[in-house]
């Protein structure tokens, strides 16, 4: 009896915290008392009818103890409540599953489709007929789902449930059905992969070529790279390879020759024509593309004219690694693009950092080191930084990434996120006073780019931790440098769950009585918005209402001498002349009388 008279006092005076309430009714189940359990759910969902936690909480209690029929009925209110969502849904139905009730799982589906849930539900429905090995019941299913969500995934599913299932027959009707709802304008390639591979698979090769020429005709270059490559595999299967590939590719060669003597400086078109040349696989004509495209280097000193050249380069690097398997020739390609930037300008920290990366690969971490600690001393900056202190946290070495963060805050002190970075990093490593120092030095920082993300970082560390009075002195050292409304309110949230509402009583009045003096009237009514409700679950909520403001229409004059009229607020305290004190009475006397 003690126990629960405490939960009893513990839910009265904080009536919204739904925790609470969950605590309660689940040591009423372990007392093995599932009526006075029962009665906390149901008064927990009188408090928040929309709480996902509670539903399922008690829903987990009526299935443990077996009542079914409490269960189902409970997921048929939460599905009513709340249709959208899906979790309720999912535990409804396999719960009728789990009862062998088939048909009432079927029945939960179908209700749940109604809503036109997202497609992964559908797949669910569909995977349960499948179980059931209802083969018409998936097939309309299906119909359903391509209707809702015609996406060509939806449709390629049913093509091969058809192909499992059904006949060849069917599963061309399906793929033309998928081609003619989708259109030109929302064709997707991979529908017309998909359809050929299987015309292949019934050795219909005539039909796949049809197919394959049918999209390549239709589809843009853009969007029919995978089509093309496909198409080039089955001609070197089923056709004559070496005419179809060489026609596909002298085609496109030319194209891009064309492309890339109209415009020399076109670097997307010569990505393109590398990637066309590696698809083919003559090692020179690959290195010769490559050499003619960094050869027309931007004639600027601009960083955006230079950041797709810097693309070539890398796709040549990596070529050379990972297909020509020529190490040596792959540093020398960096060498050169490290050398040929002009770095007293701009640097490309994606550059050094796939540099480093590429020694790693090779085991030469010293050369990694070297890399990056050359740009650091040549160009330094922010992505640079945060490259090499990941790549020292990839090899545990831990000294090197404090200097590294060291040297990134000697850099750029204004800069939070590093300050940031490098508490966590401390706390991570379980060295909670270094990472208070860190904290502790950030917030002297004169000049800092976002402080409240310094701060707030700096107070969720300490709560971590359940140091309540250094995070309260936190808040104090906070509220000296800003009367930000959301700190106030942050106070005082802190102090409602630390010490109770009498703390946050008095957090609020402090704050209100700060805006009052500085006269930030907006920010004032959110402060006084946000005590009242407070004080809505069970305080004094009236004390909070008699300091309401009342809404007024004013004007003024503006630079042109036109009018303006605007709102504006007076509280019951503003001294600014009998019209607005009488305007408070007035507000004040409607309260009383709504009260009444």
């Amino acid at each position: 009896m003690r126990r629960r008279r405490e939960f009893e006092e513990g839910v009265r005076r904080n009536r919204s915290n739904i925790g609470e309430w969950l605590r309660y009714a689940t040591w009423e189940e372990s007392q093995q008392e599932i009526a006075r359990s029962r009665s906390v759910y149901e008064r927990a969902l009188d408090v928040d009818a929309r709480s996902q936690t509670v539903y399922i909480k008690y829903a987990e209690m009526e299935m443990k103890n077996k009542n079914i029929n409490l269960a189902r009925n409970l997921f048929d209110r939460a599905v009513t409540v709340l249709p959208r969502v899906s979790q309720f849904w999912y535990r409804f139905a396999y719960m009728e599953e789990l009862v062998d009730n088939v048909q009432g799982a079927r029945e939960v589906f179908d209700r749940w489709m109604q809503w036109e849930p997202e497609y992964e539900a559908w797949m669910a429905f569909i995977k349960f007929e499948q179980r059931y090995k209802e083969v018409q019941n998936v097939r309309g299913v299906f119909e359903r789902l391509v209707f809702v969500h015609p996406e060509p995934k939806a449709w390629l599913r049913w093509a091969q449930f058809e192909e499992t299932n059904g006949d060849a027959d069917s599963v061309r009707e399906v793929f033309g059905r998928a081609i003619d709802r989708l259109g030109e304008e929302h064709m997707d390639q991979h529908v017309f992969i998909s359809f050929a591979k299987f015309e292949v698979r019934m050795r219909e090769h005539e039909r796949a070529r049809a197919i394959y020429k049918y999209a390549l005709q239709r589809l843009p270059r853009a969007q029919s790279q995978s089509l093309y490559n496909q198409y080039t595999v089955f001609e070197k299967q089923f056709g004559d390879t070496n005419e179809v590939e060489e026609v596909v590719v002298r085609k496109r060669r030319m194209q891009y020759e064309a492309m890339v003597k109209r415009d020399p400086r076109d670097y997307d078109a010569w990505i393109d024509f590398a990637k066309l040349e590696e698809s083919a696989g003559d090692r020179d004509r690959i290195r010769d593309v490559y050499e003619r495209a960094v050869a027309e280097h931007p004639t600027t000193a601009e960083k955006d004219v230079w950041r797709r050249y810097i693309y070539i380069w890398l796709f040549y690097a990596l070529y050379e690694e990972t297909q020509a398997r020529d190490v040596d020739r792959a540093r020398q390609v960096y060498g050169a693009a490290l050398d040929l930037i002009p770095h007293e300008r701009f640097t490309f920290g994606k550059l050094w950092h796939q540099y480093a990366w590429f020694e790693i690969r090779q085991g030469n971490v010293d050369k990694a080191r070297r890399a990056l600690g050359q740009a650091l001393g040549r160009c330094p900056k922010n992505s640079l930084f945060r490259s090499y202190i990941n790549l020292e946290l990839e090899l545990r070495e831990f000294d090197r990434v404090r200097t590294l963060y060291t040297k990134h805050i000697e850099f750029n002190p204004a800069n939070c996120a590093t300050w940031v970075e490098f508490a966590r990093f401390e706390s991570a490593l379980g060295e909670e006073t270094r990472a208070r120092a860190v904290y502790e030095l950030a917030v002297e920082q004169p000049t800092l780019d976002m402080p409240e993300i310094l701060w707030k970082a700096y107070i969720d560390f300490e709560l971590e931790l359940g140091h309540t009075d250094r995070v309260r002195s936190l808040y104090e050292r906070l509220l000296k440098l800003t009367d930000h409304v959301k700190v106030w309110i942050s106070r005082a949230q802190f102090e409602l769950d630390t010490q109770g509402q009498e703390a946050a009583r008095s957090v609020f009045e402090e704050g209100d009585g700060r805006l009052r003096d500085v006269g930030r009237k907006e920010e004032r009514l959110a402060l006084l918005e946000a005590w009242r409700s407070m004080e809505s679950d069970g305080g004094d909520i009236e004390s909070v209402e008699r300091r309401m403001p009342t809404r007024v229409r004013r004007r003024r004059v503006l630079d042109d001498g036109s009018m303006e009229e605007y709102f504006d607020y007076v509280f019951p305290d503003d001294t600014q002349g009998s019209r607005f004190k009488l305007l408070a009475k007035a507000h004040m006397w409607k309260q009383t009388q709504h009260s009444e």
